[in-house]
């Protein structure tokens, strides 16, 4: 491992943020960034981009490949992820992969998730590049089950088995992970589904990160109580000698969840605005930061400050960049000013890379547009660094 790195990064350097993008990519990216952050837009490009979609025989995709999912997505299958990945990886940068298909209900689809994702794993065991995948629970199991046992209500015999049929997958999952040495990235979920979710990734925990963390679990930290949550969890992992692997995330879900408790009359699960949020956040770092050797950390943050506070805290405890426990993370297509600010560094920051066919990853890409407009009209953050990086290249004055 290498010495402590220089702490004062300079995450406005679009030099670097954007060095692997041709001008005409650069100009592509630009385009696109200007139309997200037009509110209206993005209203009516999420209802065509769903038409588009669902269109016979596909005919739609290829108009929505070459715009948001070039952006977004590495490929619609591995195999098309590859030419990201490589690209990827000439900046320093590792990959994430993310079957990123959502809200599928039969056990056709669940099967049909657990092959993709250890599909995932052998392809990912193939490339020194791509450490880990990413899956959501959600993706093996119905929705209702999870909220039914979250809830302590008494299950039914279809409940019970569906939970079975979740623990074998999740199972075979891991033992593929394990045997191959690839790691996994348990998703979060809703507040009401998630109490099951951290149980059974801990369950499994005990048995697979003895020797190296396979397995993460993931606090969003815009939730109250997930910091006190996290660190009991840690307490498990001392008691039972395992690394403890945890993804720090701000949070999906807000509106749904602010939405969904004032609708039942309860307790409003989100943080009381974003300075709380911010401060969860920053502590939760603080924590992880402490046991280099016992947490596995992944700061999976668009946030600059969060970032540089992680860079900042390992200088001040002497933690070498590169400490395999010590990893950075942002989606693809977002924050480059961070990955590879970070990348060059030395750090060890890899990129979120979800695929998947056209129809089942438009909601996440719709997700995304949504997150990148402005309601104020003023130019969102990523479009101002893009734009000094078209006038840095003489591209626009």
């Amino acid at each position: 491992m290498t010495e402590p790195g220089e702490p004062n990064i300079d995450f406005l350097n679009t030099e670097i943020a954007f060095s692997h993008k041709s001008d005409r990519e650069l100009r592509q990216t630009h385009y696109l960034f200007r139309l997200m952050n037009k509110p209206s837009l993005v209203k009516m490009g999420s209802f065509f981009g769903n038409l588009l979609a669902n269109l016979p025989f596909h005919i739609g995709d290829q108009i929505i490949k070459e715009t948001i999912f070039k952006q977004f997505c590495g490929g619609t299958s591995l195999l098309e992820c590859q030419k990201v990945i490589d690209k990827l990886y000439s900046k320093k940068t590792l990959t994430i992969l993310d079957y990123g298909v959502e809200a599928k209900e039969t056990e056709e689809d669940f099967k049909h998730t657990l092959d993709e994702n250890l599909n995932a794993i052998e392809f990912a065991y193939s490339s020194s590049n791509v450490p880990v995948i990413s899956t959501k629970l959600t993706g093996y199991i119905p929705f209702s089950v999870l909220e039914k046992i979250h809830a302590g209500a008494e299950l039914d015999n279809y409940s019970k088995v569906c939970f079975e049929r979740l623990e074998e997958r999740f199972e075979l999952l891991c033992e593929k992970a394990y045997e191959l040495g690839v790691s996994i990235f348990v998703d979060a979920e809703e507040s009401w589904i998630q109490n099951p979710i951290d149980q059974l990734v801990m369950r499994c925990m005990v048995k697979y990160n003895k020797e190296k963390p396979i397995l993460y679990n993931t606090y969003q930290m815009y939730r109250k109580g997930r910091l006190d949550a996290m660190k009991e969890d840690f307490e498990s992992a001392k008691k039972q000698n395992f690394i403890f692997g945890a993804k720090i995330v701000r949070g999906a879900y807000m509106e749904k969840e602010r939405q969904r408790a004032s609708q039942l009359q309860i307790e409003d699960p989100i943080q009381v605005n974003k300075e709380a949020t911010d401060n969860q956040y920053n502590d939760a770092i603080r924590f992880c930061v402490q046991f280099p050797e016992q947490i596995s950390l992944v700061n999976s943050s668009h946030n600059w400050e969060s970032n540089a506070l992680q860079v900042e805290l390992m200088k001040q405890n002497n933690i070498p960049v590169d400490h395999p426990h010590m990893n950075f993370c942002q989606l693809y297509g977002m924050s480059d000013n961070l990955t590879f600010n970070l990348a060059a560094h030395d750090y060890i920051v890899a990129k979120y890379v979800p695929y998947g066919p056209i129809k089942d990853v438009i909601p996440y890409l719709i997700r995304r547009a949504q997150e990148n407009s402005s309601v104020t009209g003023d130019m969102s953050r990523e479009l101002k660094l893009l734009d000094s990086e078209m006038k840095r290249r003489g591209l626009i004055k």
